[in-house]
């Protein structure tokens, strides 16, 4: 009697490449996040479309798919097809993104700048508590976030310089993030 093959791991190439990468091969998981956030990428600009609110936030919503897909990659059932759960959490992580933007007009910034206020000199203190902040994170994490929030690099410019892949940037510097916010919050208890 031949065997029959697993309906998820061995029918799709998603479903193979999550089932290598949950074997340990980075490969095939850098692979499976790459073909993911395209396909997600194309479904939130399609979502984002539809709602006619532009898609200044698509990139937001793909990253916030792969880092939920990377945390809760533990859940997914071997059993079952990929692309369905993925497109699941993509589905809910578009439907939170249109939500936060809600229905607000976006305005371009090339005309506004004499109803801006001139920024006031910088309080020391607070630049203070900033580095104490920044000196909390790893090396990498504070080279990440210094590059992109303070410098204004760009998110390719910082990969290319530490020879990373855009998504682990962007991954890096979520996570960075969310460090500091933790950070602060106990700074401020």
């Amino acid at each position: 009697m031949k065997a029959q093959p697993i309906k998820g791991s061995l029918d799709d190439p998603w479903s193979r490449m999550m089932t290598a990468s949950i074997a340990g091969d980075e490969g095939a998981y850098r692979r499976l996040l790459e073909d993911i956030g395209r396909s997600v990428r194309a479904m939130a600009r399609g979502a984002f479309a539809r709602a006619g609110v532009g898609d200044a936030d698509v990139e937001d919503a793909v990253q916030e798919t792969l880092l939920a897909i990377h945390l809760k990659r533990h859940t997914w059932d071997p059993e079952q097809p990929l692309a369905p759960w993925v497109y699941a959490i993509a589905r809910h992580k578009v439907v939170d993104a249109l939500r936060r933007r809600g229905r607000r007009k976006v305005e371009p910034l090339e005309n506004f700048e004499e109803f801006l206020a001139a920024p006031e000199a910088e309080d020391p203190h607070a630049l203070s508590d900033a580095r104490k902040l920044l000196e909390t994170l790893a090396p990498r994490q504070r080279d990440i976030v210094t590059s992109i929030s303070l410098d204004g690099q760009s998110i390719a410019a910082t990969a290319k310089r530490l020879s990373m892949s855009e998504v682990a940037v962007r991954v890096a510097l979520h996570r960075a993030l969310k460090s500091l916010g933790a950070a602060w919050r106990r700074s401020v208890e």
